[in-house]
This record gives C-alpha cells, structure tokens and sequence, in this order.
C-alpha cells in the first residue's frame, strides 16, 4: 500500500524528532516537524540504564507525538531509536512504555544501519549525487561517517561519542577549560584513528555534516562572521577560542546559539574539530536532510518493492554459500502452513508472511560454521551481523525463529503464549521436518490448525505409514511440544496442497 503521508520518528540520544511528509511522484515534501530536547543519554547511569527523569521527560515527549499521529496507519508510521537506547540495560521495559505512549512500534537500529539511513536522506537533499560525499553526522550519543555516492554508501562507520556523552565528561558543570577541550579533543581523535585510514583510502570530493550538532555550529560560525559558507576549520578554532575566552557556553552571546543547544555545544565543537584534524578538512557543508529523512525514504522504497531487506537475506543467501533449493522449498511450505493458521482477513498476514520467509531462508546460514548445532550459529549470526534494513528487533526476531526451527523449544520460552511468534516457529519446524530428505518429492495435502493447547497436523494415513522416518520425526515432535507444555497432534486428515502453496 501507498500513503499520502508518511511520518517518521527520531529517538536521539539528545532530541526526539518527528518528521511528517507528502509523497508525491516518489519525493517525499516535508509538511510538518517536532522536535522535543530530551538528552536521553544525559540520563544514562553508570551502570548503564536510564534514570527515571530521563525516561519521563522522553515519554511525555512521545505522548505529544503520538497526539500529533493520531489517525496514520501503522504502515505508515516507523519510528527508530538510536545509541542510548542501543546500550542501556534497560531499554526493554522502557519501550514497552515508550510504545503505548507513541502508539506506534519503536525499533532500535545498529550503528551501521542508522549511518545507512543518516546517507540516504542527506543524498535525497544533495545538489549533485554523482561526487563522492564524505557524510559525519554527530549525534547526542554518537557519531556516523559514511562516504557515499549518489544513492549508494561505500564506508559506513558509528563511534561511541556524541556531544551529549562528551559534554558531560569534559565539560562537568557546563565549565569549559582549556585542559578539558584538549581531552575533548584528543579523546575524539583516538576513535578516529580506527578508521581515518580506511576512509581516506576511499577518498571523497566533499565533505558534508548532518544533523543537531552540524547545524547549529554552521548557524553560529555564519550568523556571527567566523565563516562565510558552511563549517570551516578556521571559524571552529576561532569558536573555541571565544568559547574559552566565556568559560561556558551559557555566557556566549552568538547570533543562532538557542538555549537548548547550549548545554551540549563544548562536547559537540570538540568533535567536530577533531574530525576536521583527522580527516584533513578545511570546509564542511550543511544538509537538511537526516536520519528522519532517510527513515521516510527507506519506508517509501519497502511499498515500491524496493526493500532493502530483500537483497540483504539474498546476499546472505550467497555470502553463507545456502542450499537455495532447500530454502526456497522449505520457504514455500512454510508459508503454506502460515495461510492455514492465520485468519484470511488478519492485517498482519502478509507482513508475518514475509518474516517467515527469510527466517526459512536464512535458517542454514550456520552450516557454514559447522554442522553440528547449526541453527545456533545462525541464530547467533542473525542477531550479530551487520544486516542493512533491519532493526536490532527484526534481527533478534528472525533469531528467535531461526534458533526455534528445531530441537528443544525451552530456548524460546520467554515468548508469550498469545505471540504470534509461535505460528512462524511451528511453521517452519514442521516444513524443515517434511523437507528433510532435501529433494523435490511432493508432499501431500497436509491441514494444519492451531487450537487452545497448541497445534493439531491432519496428514494422509497411507502416506505416513508409507514414511516411517517422517512418521518418527513427526511423534518426536509431538514429544518436543509436549515437553513444553503444548500439544502437537497428527490426525488422519488431508489439507491444502503444499504445492500449490
């Protein structure tokens, strides 16, 4: 389905973000924004949780927006959260509460995938797609550099350091002091080192900033005459210089400087230097376009079937060296199955349906590990890689499922009973089990329904008895179900054809 309006939601680690748009003719026309400063990562413990202000603040801010949301379909709403919710221990049980407070889901994307979505927005914004851009985009809790050209990154990278994180180490009490700028600094440029290298290897003909950090050092070096066009090595040493001269950012008095930049701006001015010394630069645009951008733009290419997440399962398919036929026929009764559990009117149907698929295709990526104990090494591969397009949940989901498709169910048990988690699990252990000879016989017309205890399987009598070893996998599986308090019954029956599933 195409929307009208599309909308998409920043949880940064210092501003929460909403941003609404009209597409038309495949563009996306800003209509409507929000921003709310939370500094999340302000409220990030030693121990590495959220304290209580910091999650209040941030859902009192969500409450507004999901007001603000009222009426858009679910499909037409993604929210993303980024490093504070990435590291904090509790990030579980605050977004229980962060999503009834938005009244949409909430994922927490990777690093990596959130420098994708940062790229694709400012390349949606950039006057010439065909130069090589170097992209940094200095967050509240982090930093992203991506070099890309026109639609498609090359090096995409996300440090552990934001203006709010520095600000608050380096700069306790909003004092700014030479020997804290210098740490600053020198801190920042120690994470550099990691991948100056690299990305210098690469090469890039321009370099662009993005996002709350990027903007408001432009707006202050432009607006007070330190520089006359965009970020320039000069205007951030001359800012440093009166930043200094004030001792707190509180005490400049700079055209563009808002007060709720102030607090994170020592933090965000000794990363931003740090880049230009490190990676050579002398001048640094400003784009528009951001991680709520490219969130808007990631949404609008799943509904024109150009889903990034599909080429990411294929090249994982290829990289994993995958038995293709075996996936692609267990894939097809998989979902097969799914048909006959789910309800023909369930508006999640197809979207179940297409998490499935790339669990089934996917579930032998491990054998490339070893064999022995394969589905938790593609278990473990799944929640771990770099898997562009996806959110750290859908990866932790198809891990889950993946992890499930055999052997002992206790390793899911924390799933509720009502999820829906459970039909894709029975879904797939069942098609893996039928498949298990890996050749191209057809099956027979085999019922599946889910009832109050679990699952009942109605199969062809004469077919079973003529397949002793399906027949014992099958009542091994009943046992497996069974241990887990579930029921997982053969009956003589005949159901919808696999094959034409």
């Amino acid at each position: 389905m195409v929307y009208e309006l599309v909308a998409a939601v920043d949880l940064g680690s210092n501003s929460f973000r909403l941003q609404v748009g009209r597409v038309v003719d495949d563009q996306i026309y800003p209509l409507d924004s929000l921003k709310e400063t939370v500094r999340l990562a302000a409220g990030l413990t030693a121990q590495k949780t959220l304290d209580g202000p910091s999650q209040l603040r941030a859902l009192e801010a969500l409450a507004r927006f999901g007001e603000r949301l009222r009426g858009f379909d679910r499909g037409a709403v993604r929210a993303v959260a980024t490093n504070t919710l990435r590291v904090a221990k509790n990030a579980p049980q605050f977004l229980a509460q962060a999503e009834a407070a938005l009244g949409f889901p909430i994922e927490i994307v990777a690093g990596r995938e959130e420098a994708r979505l940062i790229y694709l927005g400012v390349a949606h914004t950039l006057p010439d797609r065909r130069s090589r851009q170097l992209v940094v985009d200095i967050g509240g809790g982090s930093t992203e550099f991506i070099i890309g050209r026109d639609l498609s990154p090359i090096e995409l990278e996300s440090l552990y350091m934001g203006s709010v994180g520095f600000s608050l180490q380096y700069f306790p009490r909003g004092r700014v002091e030479k020997s804290g700028m210098k740490a600053a600094e020198l801190a920042a440029r120690q994470e550099l080192q990691a991948i100056v290298r690299q990305y210098k290897k690469t090469g890039w003909e321009q370099a662009v900033g993005s996002s709350g950090t990027a903007k408001a050092l432009a707006d202050i070096l432009e607006m007070n005459g330190l520089s006359d066009n965009g970020i320039t090595r000069d205007g951030l040493e001359r800012l440093r210089g009166l930043l200094l001269q004030a001792g707190e950012a509180g005490k400049l008095t700079l055209q563009g400087l808002r007060p709720d930049r102030i607090p994170v701006l020592p933090g965000g001015l000794a990363i931003m230097l740090a880049v230009f010394k490190e990676f050579g630069l002398e001048r640094m645009m400003f784009s528009e376009g951001a991680l709520r951008l490219g969130v808007l733009y990631d949404l609008l290419g799943r509904y024109h079937h150009q889903d990034l997440r599909h080429a990411t399962v294929q090249q994982f398919v290829r990289r994993y060296q995958v038995d293709a036929s075996q996936a692609s026929r267990t894939a097809a009764t998989a979902r097969g199955f799914l048909r006959q559990l789910l309800p023909p009117a369930a508006a999640a149907g197809q979207a179940e349906a297409q998490v499935l698929e790339w669990a089934a295709l996917l579930h032998e990526i491990g054998i490339s590990v070893a064999h022995t104990g394969y589905h938790k090494h593609s278990a473990y591969i799944l929640a771990n890689a770099d898997m562009p397009g996806f959110s750290k949940m859908d990866q932790a989901r198809l891990s889950r499922i993946v992890l499930a498709h055999r052997g002992k169910l206790e390793r899911v048990q924390e799933l509720m009973p009502d999820s829906a988690d459970w039909l894709l699990i029975f879904s797939l252990r069942l098609a893996v089990l039928l498949h298990r000879s890996r050749d191209d016989a057809p099956l027979p017309a085999i019922g599946v329904k889910r009832n109050e205890r679990g699952f009942v399987v109605a199969v062809d009598p004469l077919w079973l008895a003529a397949s002793p070893l399906t027949a014992s996998a099958l009542e091994e599986e009943g046992r497996q179900w069974a241990g887990f308090g579930m029921e997982f019954r053969i009956k003589s029956g005949r159901g919808k054809s696999q094959a034409a599933a």
